[in-house]
């Protein structure tokens, strides 16, 4: 007889969704952009993206538990394959934008744990700018990865859960050097208390505030993975809902926190205005920082003081070194697995959906070396500084990664017309609810989007940065659609495959 699996509580849910959810480097970004001014976006979003979406994939990943296809079964069945497909190879294609981001940025942890700071900014190789050379460790890393997690991943599982561990300590640790500065300080902030306008001269325009808004829907991503957790919630037809809004509650709340927390430590104007600091290096920046402050606070000598902000530094790099190197082996390979696997197997070429003696996808992930090696030689040979190269990858990260949020939204009515299906979890349950629950994300997304996009155009006449945002989408969607129509096209001449 076999044992009843254990339903997590309701406290377990919230921990496993803060634990997908919350990212430590969030809260260092949105203070560079915006100082205290982020707080406000931050909470006003978990209440018109954060909640609504996650209940929607709730109801949509309950009633579709059985499926193994994820995300693209649930399109499938609510939209159509086509719709379905091009959504899927979208939500793919901003995990590889993501490795062409982060393939860059994870040389400066690296960097910060050798030397205590920064310094990918003053690197060279063979008479390379420091871009380039970046652009050229890169490709390499994602060359390595590739080689280790196509021969199977069980040797590095390890590396991903210490990585983790490391990344949630940090985050003790913000609050304890805080706290202990305040008292140390006599409750004294160095930075002044504004929730209204941004210290950043570049986020001074209400078009500026408004492009920020992509950066508080990024700091809640993976929302979508929270409808696998329905039947596995003690009660979820009175817990999950619940759950669901009160780890919005702790998670808006814990970025306001670590928000308002930076400024104890670092006055705006005094740290971050140095053109040296960008949005790949501002984690390691304020945690130097931290350590210098505490250090100051408890009347360290100078020396003492800074020996201290370069070793907080150094552990943050190390911390995040691990954490980025566990998510690389784990994205390299899930998300392609999903899509080849997910989808119908006719879709491509015999040697894409190949496994090898490890299980696998090794052809179809030397493509996708390939194809990620291009677009990060294509950005690192720009001609960009090396400030502006990790601040034009975030960017695109951000939109690339949003855009699927809206193939899913928008495919909930439709699910929700269907009439043939067990819902063991309801929470829209109305047309009107639903509709404007849609419209309320739909807008929000579209609009964070649209905004990011145009605010370097109009304000300072920067095609480039524009450009680059929605170029990474845009070849993708026309790949996907490419990629389906070819399929159609062989389905039309030889119909037996799709029994395939």
């Amino acid at each position: 007889m076999t044992q009843p699996t254990k339903k997590m509580s309701l406290i377990g849910l919230i921990l496993m969704i803060f634990t997908s959810v919350f990212g430590f480097a969030n809260s260092p970004s949105a203070y560079f952009l915006m100082g205290y001014s982020a707080t406000p976006f931050y909470i006003l979003f978990a209440l018109f993206f954060f909640i609504p979406f996650a209940l929607m994939m709730a109801e949509m990943g309950a009633a579709y538990r059985k499926e193994e296809g994820g995300i693209y079964s649930w399109m499938n069945n609510s939209v159509g394959p086509r719709y379905a497909f091009i959504g899927t190879f979208m939500w793919f294609s901003s995990y590889v934008v993501w490795m062409v981001s982060t393939s860059a940025k994870i040389w400066v942890p690296f960097s910060t744990f050798l030397f205590g700071v920064d310094k990918t900014q003053t690197w060279s190789l063979a008479g390379l700018s420091a871009t380039q050379a970046i652009g050229i460790l890169a490709a390499c890393w994602i060359v390595v990865i590739t080689v280790v997690a196509s021969k199977g991943i069980n040797k590095i599982a390890r590396v991903t859960a210490v990585g983790g561990i490391a990344v949630m300590c940090l985050n003790l640790v913000l609050l304890v050097a805080s706290i202990a500065i305040l008292c140390l300080n006599g409750g004294h902030f160095v930075q002044e208390i504004n929730f209204v306008s941004s210290p950043n001269p570049d986020y001074q325009s209400g078009l500026a505030m408004l492009s920020f808004v992509v950066f508080a829907i990024f700091a809640y991503g993976g929302i979508e993975a929270v409808g696998g957790l329905v039947d596995k919630t003690d009660r979820p037809e009175k817990n999950f809902a619940r759950g669901i809004i009160l780890a919005a509650i702790v998670i808006s709340v814990g970025y306001a926190l670590a928000i308002f927390l930076w400024g104890v430590s670092t006055n705006w104007q005094q740290a971050l205005s140095d053109k040296n600091v960008s949005l790949g290096n501002i984690t390691y920046v304020l945690m130097n920082n931290l350590g210098t402050t505490l250090g100051q606070a408890m009347q360290l000598t100078p020396d003492s003081a800074v020996a201290l902000g370069i070793w907080f530094a150094r552990i943050t790099g190390l911390s995040m070194f691990l954490a980025y190197t566990g998510a690389f082996f784990t994205l390299i390979y899930s998300p392609l697995k999903a899509i080849i696997q997910g989808t119908p197997k006719a879709l491509w070429p015999a040697p894409v959906t190949r496994l090898n003696v490890h299980g696998m996808p090794a052809n179809a992930m030397w493509m996708q070396c390939l194809l990620v090696c291009l677009f990060i030689l294509l950005v690192s040979f720009g001609g960009d500084t090396a400030s502006a190269f990790y601040n034009k990858l975030t960017l695109m990260a951000n939109v690339s990664m949003t855009l699927p949020y809206l193939f899913l939204t928008l495919a909930f009515p439709f699910f929700k017309a269907k009439q043939d299906l067990e819902r063991p979890f309801v929470i829209f349950k109305t047309r009107g609810s639903t509709l404007l629950a849609t419209v309320m994300v739909v807008l929000v997304v579209a609009f964070a989007n649209v905004f990011t996009i145009i605010q370097p155009v109009i304000e300072a006449d920067d095609w480039s940065r524009a450009l680059w945002m929605i170029g990474g989408p845009i070849f993708f969607s026309l790949l996907a659609t490419g990629i389906y129509e070819n399929y159609c096209s062989r389905m039309r001449k030889q119909p037996q495959w799709q029994a395939q």
